[in-house]
């Protein structure tokens, strides 16, 4: 009978630890499954962080994984320069053992030790800001903390607003583009693009070779239409035939990696460190799917330059770099284009083939603006009103050859400008670079009565 009560009474407990498992499970996938947080949740835990809630306690309130919370606040907490009141803010390390006199060479009168001056910090050789270590360990913010009005060093801060819009720019980041690498999309490239002008299509390429297709036959027709291969819309009958869904056009671009340590802020940082001449690039279109025009505008002197190209693809864009690289020689090209900032179109998303030469040497560093933001590049955007002087909108590029557009870009270059001092962009690049260089570019002087800029200017 005891034998019997103990045999049951193991089943009984194996049943037991089979439903907390499975019920463990559950739980943990249905956290899974609910990973992302809203802007409620987030709100609650910057009001639980405030009244000291621990992290493994937030979670459990949430529902969610104890990593999952801590991973939100680490990545999505701000910096803050936040002051004590009545506190001397040195944030010096050395401060407290810090004898220094008379740092302040504008305050003559000074007769403050540096340890109680917060100016002389950014005088003194030997300061090393001293990093509060509570940040290091949970909850890695400084909500709640008890000595948050006492403390002047730097602090960090969990706000639900910030958090929710660093989360939705990076969901949005995450959704443009297409997923793919530049090396993956240039073996891509090689393989699909010569089959296609053979008259094979797309479905005959990826059935005939399925080791070498990572991505979707529907995938590979995105990236033609977004002008990410050499292969076009126009090389395939079939697709030039079915009438396009009305819908927006989608702008592909190689991978949103390439924007990582490229971005407006990383320029403006590498430019204070460097003074170094910026050429801001852009494209002029014509008529939808026919020749575009890229222009190089160099900052220092107001010069514009233009080449045509047959479509607007990253490959149209290298081969105009490699032969500018290979007509104007190393160091000169290293000179007139150490820095090169772009707009975020599908043609400039390449930018390891636009800063490297075919041996792997750089040769210049490329720099994109924010979305929608083309007032960082405002000069190549005002220069385009000369351009469509004699180039109106709707016009086609078709007839153009660049001998053509060399011409146009003579006279543009020809034209005096006020902020020059009454001088032209010709003249004003001669005297920095040499006018040895305007020659290799076809760019020439025209008289100031020649000079035309309209329509008419390249009529046919």
């Amino acid at each position: 009978m005891v034998a019997f009560s103990l045999t049951k009474i193991s089943f009984f407990a194996q049943d037991i630890t089979m439903c907390l498992v499975r019920n463990k499970k559950t739980d943990e996938f249905n956290m899974a499954k609910n990973k992302h947080l809203t802007d409620t949740e987030r709100l609650q835990i910057e009001q639980w962080l405030k009244d000291g809630v621990s992290i493994k306690q937030i979670a459990l309130k949430l529902g969610k994984s104890t990593s999952t919370i801590s991973r939100e606040i680490r990545s999505r907490s701000i910096a803050s320069d936040k002051y004590a009141p009545y506190r001397i803010h040195n944030r010096c390390i050395n401060r407290n053992d810090c004898q220094r006199h008379y740092l302040c060479e504008d305050k003559p009168n000074c007769t403050k030790r540096c340890s109680s001056c917060s100016f002389c910090n950014q005088l003194c050789e030997d300061y090393q800001e001293q990093f509060c270590y509570k940040l290091c360990d949970p909850p890695y913010v400084c909500n709640g903390c008890e000595d948050e009005y006492q403390c002047v060093l730097t602090k960090r801060y969990y706000l639900h607003r910030k958090a929710h819009e660093a989360y939705r720019e990076t969901l949005i980041e995450s959704r443009i583009g297409a997923n793919i690498t530049e090396d993956e999309l240039l073996t891509l490239d090689n393989i699909v693009s010569p089959l296609i002008r053979r008259g094979q299509s797309v479905h005959h390429i990826v059935a005939n070779n399925p080791d070498q297709f990572e991505v979707s036959e529907k995938s590979i027709y995105r990236y033609i239409d977004g002008g990410l291969l050499n292969a076009r819309n126009i090389d395939m009958p079939r697709v030039c035939r079915i009438k396009p869904r009305k819908s927006k056009p989608v702008v592909h671009k190689i991978d949103s990696s390439c924007r990582i340590g490229r971005t407006y802020a990383d320029f403006l940082a590498f430019s204070k460190q460097s003074a170094l001449p910026v050429v801001e690039i852009d494209s002029v279109l014509g008529r939808i799917g026919g020749k575009v025009l890229l222009t190089m505008m160099f900052k220092s002197c107001d010069l514009m330059l233009a080449f045509i190209r047959e479509h607007n693809t990253s490959q149209s864009v290298i081969d105009v770099f490699n032969s500018l690289y290979e007509s104007l020689g190393e160091s000169c090209f290293k000179s007139l284009m150490p820095l090169i900032l772009a707009d975020n179109g599908s043609e400039f998303s390449n930018p390891k083939a636009l800063e490297f030469d075919a041996h792997g040497n750089r040769r210049t560093r490329l720099y994109y603006c924010d979305p929608y933001s083309s007032f960082q590049k405002p000069n190549v955007e005002l220069n385009h009103e000369f351009i469509r002087k004699v180039l109106p909108k709707g016009t086609s590029f078709d007839d153009f050859t660049q001998e053509d557009i060399s011409i146009m870009m003579s006279h543009i270059n020809s034209y005096s400008r006020e902020k020059l001092n009454d001088k032209s962009p010709f003249d004003m690049f001669g005297f920095l670079y040499g006018y040895d260089i305007l020659e290799k570019l076809s760019i020439r002087k025209i008289l100031a009565n020649d000079i035309l800029l309209k329509p008419s200017l390249l009529k046919k």
